[in-house]
């Protein structure tokens, strides 16, 4: 049975070595939920999209990647999104250090 890909985008996490991903590093792990929460009062990109997990700020999608996200967020769809970390390498360089992907979320 033809099943389509949930994937929608996957990137390091933007800015993560300017917020507090540090402090949960060692908590982050593949396949765990991260909450995308939109900036619309951000100066510097009004279509920014925070990532957290619980009430650590870990950084931002990509502004580069964030377009739709933010749409949807706007709209009040964010429930059809799901954001999952997946891959956490500690030893990289703090912006190469956190993988994560948006996925559509399987309502059936």
């Amino acid at each position: 049975m033809y099943e389509p890909s949930r994937s929608i985008m996957t990137f390091h996490i933007a800015g993560f070595q300017f917020w507090d991903g540090a402090l949960v590093l060692d908590q982050l792990k593949v396949g765990m939920q991260l909450r995308l929460v939109p900036e619309f009062d951000n100066p510097h990109d009004p279509r920014a999209v925070a990532i957290y997990l619980d009430k650590t700020k870990l950084g931002f999608v990509p502004s580069e990647l964030n377009e739709l996200v933010s749409q949807l967020l706007f709209y009040g769809h964010g429930d059809v999104l799901e954001c999952r970390v997946l891959q956490v390498v500690p030893e990289r360089s703090p912006w190469h250090q956190v993988r994560a992907g948006v996925y559509l979320a399987d309502a059936r």
